[in-house]
């Protein structure tokens, strides 16, 4: 391979490299999140499902039976005390789960 060939390869994966570094940079600046939030001492068990991350619907229904045995949450880290429910899954939705 000549060294020119060479010289233009290395060139053209530097400028394509960057300019997917900044278009990514570009897309993050311009998306916003917006983090949806779920009340689980009155949500249902549809929407606790729907709105925690890796809690499915059976996962979401021991939440509410556990809050119509043993009454409401007055913190997310409670939700451990839900079989299924570790502490993982409760720092990972931390900033879904309300309480009031």
């Amino acid at each position: 391979m000549k060294l020119q060939n060479l010289i233009t390869m290395i060139f053209t994966l530097v400028v394509l490299t960057l300019g997917s570094v900044t278009l990514a940079e570009e897309t993050s600046s311009r998306m916003s999140v917006d983090v949806v939030t779920v009340n689980v001492n009155e949500a249902d068990a549809a929407t606790i499902a729907n709105t925690l991350s890796g809690v499915g619907l059976s996962r979401a229904q021991a939440i509410v039976d556990y809050r119509n045995q043993h009454g409401k949450f007055y913190s997310a880290e409670e939700l451990t005390a839900v079989k299924g429910i570790g502490q993982s899954t409760v720092e990972k939705n931390l900033s879904r789960i309300t309480t009031e």
